[in-house]
């Protein structure tokens, strides 16, 4: 366990602006009581090559931002705070502490998804990180966390490439050479092989032609690691490395956690159609994603497992992430993520091909896009479960509980 720390009432925001190696200040957050209001440094706004962080809630310009709505953060800000897992890590960690958003801000990982960190200090950056972490080590420290289990010193300084990460299962950050990594690890309340799952979901999502993030499956301490290739990376010359500033799709559509229920594809496509660079190709990949969802039972899409590139110019959507099966015990099923449809909610390929208009698409050219990938589905499911080693029983298991489950091909 770590010394107890002291609760924050302010921030410092660091940015690595587009095509740059180190970060710039641009801003501060400051706590009054619930909320945390930023404003922009002066020295920040007056730099040429200055963005706004979000082009919806912090637009660039003097003044000082209060969050609005819901929000008690920023969404844009939010967005590189931990989630479930990484919070786990940080009250495992200050056991006899409380954090508030900031104290989780500044006690996470600096090595966090996007191209924002937060610090103490205005004028000096001091990423809080250590030597890159060997993944046996990760995992075996992931697992002392579920159990509870006191952390031998030697593997605590694993545990801060968990904190940064968004999502509630165990994962961490890791660096391999010049590549980097999102290491997601199984999980002792796992009823079904998740790991497997999910590698096998982004290579048929690959086959489909979704733009999906890249994936390898490796095992560690004869248990199965999914690699996810990080896309907030950018490579510079001289093997330095510069960041890619995301919003997820709460921010894009100015929500906060407890009002995830009310994101809807619908809304998502709209911002598309009236933000986006090249909009008719991203609504295109959105309907696609949505399509895939239904098919192979990821009920899990909700907003913040959405996501867009902002370089200050120009919104366009990041590779796909976070695809994965997902097993039931019925039939019915809702998607996390609203469709609006003629079915209100439901996880049917009919719900789904009554909203294509919003997508810009034709009766006739959306249902051939279903139709592509139910025949390539059917087609590589059995070669991608090889490829994965996933077990009969296992996928067994998998097919028409959540593949092909027969609700989504209702109507």
């Amino acid at each position: 366990m770590t010394s107890k720390p002291t609760p924050a009432n302010s921030a410092y925001v660091w940015v690595w602006l587009p095509g740059q190696s180190q970060p710039v200040v641009a801003g501060q957050v400051v706590k009054q009581g619930a909320l945390h209001r930023f404003t922009y440094g002066r020295r920040y706004r007056e730099r040429e090559d200055a963005i706004a962080l979000s082009p919806f809630e912090l637009p660039l310009r003097s003044g000082t931002f209060t969050p609005e709505g819901m929000n008690t953060l920023h969404s844009c800000l939010r967005d590189a705070a931990p989630d479930a897992w990484g919070r786990r890590v940080i009250s495992y960690q200050y056991a006899h502490f409380t954090p508030d958003e900031l104290d989780y801000l500044l006690l996470s990982g600096s090595d966090r998804i996007g191209a924002l960190d937060f610090q103490a200090s205005g004028s000096e950056y001091q990423p809080r990180q250590s030597q890159p972490p060997r993944l046996q080590d990760l995992l075996t420290a992931a697992e002392l966390v579920e159990q509870r289990q006191p952390l031998p010193p030697e593997l605590d300084f694993a545990l801060l490439h968990g904190t940064s990460v968004g999502g509630a299962r165990p994962k961490a950050l890791i660096q391999d050479g010049q590549r980097s990594y999102i290491a997601k690890f199984s999980s002792s309340t796992d009823n079904y092989d998740i790991v497997k799952a999910e590698y096998v979901a982004m290579q048929l999502a690959k086959l489909a032609g979704l733009a999906v993030a890249e994936t390898s499956l490796l095992s560690v301490l004869g248990k199965d690691v999914l690699l996810v290739g990080r896309f907030d990376r950018a490579p510079l010359p001289a093997g330095q490395s510069s960041r890619r500033l995301l919003l997820s799709g709460l921010s894009l559509l100015g929500l906060n956690e407890m009002e995830a229920r009310y994101a809807s594809y619908r809304d998502l496509a709209d911002v598309i159609r009236q933000h986006f660079a090249d909009p008719q190709a991203s609504l295109r990949e959105l309907f696609q994603r949505l399509v895939f969802n239904i098919l192979i039972g990821n009920t899990d899409d909700h907003a913040r497992n959405h996501a867009a590139f902002w370089d200050g110019k120009h919104l366009r959507l990041t590779p796909a992430y976070d695809l994965c099966p997902q097993l039931r015990a019925g039939r019915e099923a809702t998607q996390a993520m609203q469709i609006g449809g003629v079915q209100g909610n439901f996880s049917t390929l009919e719900n789904a091909l009554s909203v294509c208009t919003a997508f810009q698409l034709t009766p006739a050219s959306a249902r051939e896009l279903i139709e592509q990938q139910v025949a390539m589905i059917r087609q590589h499911w059995d070669s991608a479960c090889d490829a994965a080693g996933l077990a009969a029983a296992e996928r067994g298991r998998l097919w028409q509980r959540a593949v092909f489950n027969p609700f989504c091909f209702g109507g």
